[in-house]
């Protein structure tokens, strides 16, 4: 299994974008935020321990859309759909790496 991606580095990548995604669902369609989007999928797809103690939905979701699935490639053809998966993330991950978790070694 691998140690990364792990929490440091989608807080990293997020805030290249972005210091607060709290409110990015409010954003309007930007090309930097399409491009963190799939950065993100590919970061969720990866094989590690950090990866596996997030929500399920998120790994799944991520798979699906870049399986080319046609169900969420239609829905986050949406912006805000985007954004707020983005935000969403953003927040779990920031709340585990300020809280803690199991997942830490």
């Amino acid at each position: 299994m691998q140690s990364k991606p792990g929490g440091d580095d989608y807080l990293a990548l997020f805030g290249r974008y972005k210091s607060d995604f709290g409110d990015v669902y409010m954003e309007p369609e930007d090309d930097r935020f399409r491009l963190l989007f799939d950065q993100i999928c590919r970061m969720l797809t990866q094989p590690s321990a950090f990866n596996l103690s997030l929500p399920e939905q998120f790994r799944r979701t991520a798979f699906r859309y870049l399986d080319g699935d046609e169900a969420v490639l239609a829905h986050m053809l949406n912006p805000e759909n985007r954004h707020f998966m983005l935000s969403d993330l953003f927040d779990y991950v920031h709340l585990v790496q300020t809280m803690g978790g199991s997942w830490r070694g």
